[in-house]
């Protein structure tokens, strides 16, 4: 250590420690044992000042790219397209790269280029606190017979309910078909102007022009889920589920008869027979033309002739059946403060 630290002064510690063969960092990490390093050896393991490159631009020649790039008619136009435009008017000032590095070191690297900006769309809140307030409809493909062959499930599902109040199948999906099942579902539950909300995704059938022109004349209020937003349409998604995951549920149906075959019995189980857990386990027929309570009550005269019966057998006293909810809802409103505490 003491040979590196006499020569380097005069060729430096890089080339004296190649020279003698030492590494240079054993050499930095005893060398505080040999006292503290000279003035020499300090400025040997200072690390220089990069000089400016020979062909970097001058000042004034960065202030002239500067200027172009802030020139009206570039204002939002990118990099590459300056250079094309300068190009085609017989000038060059310097490379595109180089525009990009003098634009980020200014902080000005962002997106120049005028674009459009899609509107926030607004989160939807509905509710429903009866039958024949608030419908959800949408489009599932069946599958046919052959590869890449489909038949089209159109269903409109009262969501305080659950009961489907219509359904179609077609062997296509457009909004002709669309207008003329919404106008047959409305009409047939003779549904009051006014009175209905129907909610959808954003589909094209469903946002076509027809369907919005049909709503707007049947007195009816339309809803759409956000953009890419599943969860905005449960109620939907989850029927669609029950359908495709029954036991019944074939892999393909033969023929567009065979499916609406499948689909009048199994729509015919669910409104009627099916017990759904979103409705304290009641038929959503029950639900949908006012015959829950009465269903709930002999479900309570059985549970309290049980207990009468077999009192030991209820730690917690006479048993209820689960409650009917009162009010249902697609988003259902933050409360203030829950928005408050989570910040």
């Amino acid at each position: 250590m003491d040979a590196v630290s006499t020569l380097s002064p005069t060729v430096g510690i890089q080339a004296a420690c190649d020279y003698l063969n030492v590494s240079r960092a054993t050499f930095y990490r005893q060398r505080p044992v040999f006292g503290p390093l000279t003035e020499v050896e300090s400025l040997a393991i200072t690390p220089s000042i990069r000089p400016i490159p020979a062909r970097a631009l001058r000042p004034e020649e960065r202030a002239q790219v500067l200027a172009a790039l802030h020139e009206e008619r570039f204002q939002d136009r990118s990099p590459a397209a300056i250079q094309a435009t300068l190009l085609d008017q017989g000038q060059y000032i310097c490379s595109t790269r180089t525009m990009y590095r003098i634009l980020e070191q200014e902080g000005q690297s962002r997106e120049r280029r005028e674009q459009r900006i899609h509107p926030p769309y607004k989160k939807p809140e509905l509710l429903a606190i009866g039958p024949n307030q608030v419908w959800s409809w949408d489009i599932t493909k069946l599958r046919g017979p052959v590869k890449w062959t489909y038949f089209y499930l159109y269903v409109m599902l009262d969501i305080f309910s659950r009961y489907v109040v219509g359904w179609m199948i077609a062997d296509k999906e457009n909004g002709v078909l669309a207008q003329k099942f919404l106008e047959e579902t409305v009409l047939k539950h003779k549904v009051p102007p006014g009175q209905l909300s129907i909610h959808a995704d954003r589909g094209k059938p469903m946002t076509c022009k027809p369907v919005a022109f049909l709503m707007a004349d049947l007195g009816v209020t339309k809803s759409h889920s956000r953009p890419y937003t599943s969860d905005d349409n449960p109620y939907s998604e989850s029927q669609f589920r029950t359908l495709k995951y029954s036991p019944q549920f074939p892999d393909r149906f033969g023929s567009i008869q065979d499916s609406r075959a499948f689909c009048q019995d199994f729509f015919l189980w669910y409104n009627d027979e099916h017990c759904h857990s979103g409705i304290a386990m009641l038929p959503p027929a029950a639900v949908h033309f006012g015959q829950a309570e009465q269903v709930l009550a002999h479900r309570q005269t059985v549970l309290a002739s049980a207990y009468q019966s077999h009192p030991e057998r209820f730690v917690g006293g006479c048993p209820k059946p689960l409650a009917l909810p009162t009010a249902v809802w697609i988003n259902p409103p933050v409360p203030i403060q829950t928005l408050k505490d989570s910040h």
